[in-house]
């Protein structure tokens, strides 16, 4: 395996190699090269996200972090229907996360609810197709950050110029990679093909709600931040229900981690260092191989921000009891939904005789 092809490798398979090589020097060969994939990486990010910044103002860093998470998932993912097709999906995901956050701003939380739904059912129509890749991750994810980090006026038009050059990024990434791809369905297909009766579009709409509903629920208690319960129920809802209770657990459990971790270095550390504390949670999840871990070291960015903002220990609470809720909230609705979409569904056939 050569140098560049190494530094493609996930954690999980770079970390695998490393236990499976017995001869030392290719050991010590492969952990540095992860070493020195972890902070690249690192330094990659940091680049971009203070690119757009310098660009688009300190407020609309979140658009670099949008635009970078798009662009590694997009390097490597398609949507199922034909290259040329795939690019229109772009556009029409970006269009999205342009319009729908300022929007669902821009209104009272029952509106915004309504606004969330049809934006992230939109969302993943266009950008999940294929569930196992995971792209609703990227998208909706970018989506609940938009709209949690909003700005106005002039910073909004610095904004959507932003997203207008990383879309136009992505679209050339993802053609130049997927070009060869041999799909003939097309991007009408993806809604040609949308049937409330099969799972996938199911799992679509269960999503959709449980995310739009978690944010309603902490809006209307006037809590700030209310996209964290987004991301959190968004983590949990997983396309196959028997998955997320394991999910759920990690999400609730590895939040707290993360924040008793960044107390601890809040503590430390002198206050200049507090800015940096968010580029040392970029550096632990690097390092981690699996979700819990990631949920843990993820904790780091969004607390520097939110202590600057509200203080810390309520900063932390309000990330402990949003996470908590989401996770919790969204294993109810699993068993909820499915009970009610059933007796909808038999219903249905009922009239239908």
């Amino acid at each position: 395996m050569t140098f560049y092809q190494e530094l493609q490798l996930s954690s999980v398979a770079s970390k695998q190699l490393i236990k499976a090589t017995e001869d030392k020097k290719e050991r010590y060969r492969h952990i540095l090269i992860y070493n020195f994939k972890v902070y690249l990486v690192m330094a990659f990010c940091v680049a971009v996200v203070s690119l757009y910044s310098h660009f688009t103002g300190n407020n609309n860093s979140v658009v670099g972090v949008t635009v970078l998470l798009a662009v590694l998932v997009l390097r490597q993912a398609d949507f199922g229907i034909r290259t040329t097709h795939g690019l229109a999906s772009i556009v029409g995901i970006f269009g999205i996360l342009i319009a729908g956050p300022k929007l669902s701003n821009m209104v009272s939380p029952i509106p915004a609810f309504f606004i969330n739904i049809v934006c992230i059912l939109l969302l993943m129509i266009l950008g999940c197709h294929n569930v196992i890749m995971y792209n609703h991750s990227t998208f909706v994810l970018g989506y609940l950050l938009l709209q949690g980090y909003d700005v106005t006026g002039q910073e909004y038009l610095y904004r959507v110029a932003g997203l207008l050059v990383g879309m136009v990024l992505c679209m050339a990434i993802f053609y130049k990679n997927q070009k060869n791809r041999p799909y003939r369905r097309s991007f009408l297909d993806l809604f040609r093909e949308f049937d409330i009766s099969s799972a996938r579009n199911r799992w679509y709409i269960r999503l959709s709600l449980v995310v739009s509903s978690a944010m309603l629920f902490m809006s209307l208690l006037g809590l700030p931040r209310a996209m964290w319960a987004g991301i959190a129920s968004m983590s949990v809802c997983l396309p196959f229900p028997d998955d997320c209770k394991e999910r759920a657990g990690k999400r609730a459990a590895f939040n707290i981690v993360g924040c008793l971790l960044f107390v601890i270095l809040y503590l430390v550390l002198p206050e200049s260092m507090y800015p940096y504390i968010g580029m040392i949670g970029g550096i632990g999840v690097g390092y981690s191989a699996g979700y819990a871990w990631q949920t843990a070291f993820n904790t780091f960015g969004a607390l520097s921000i939110a202590s600057g903002l509200f203080g810390m220990p309520y900063a932390v609470a309000l990330r402990i009891g949003a996470n908590v809720f989401g996770a919790v909230y969204t294993m109810a609705c699993n068993k909820i939904l499915p009970r009610l979409a059933a007796v909808f569904e038999q219903r249905r056939e009922q009239v239908s005789e």
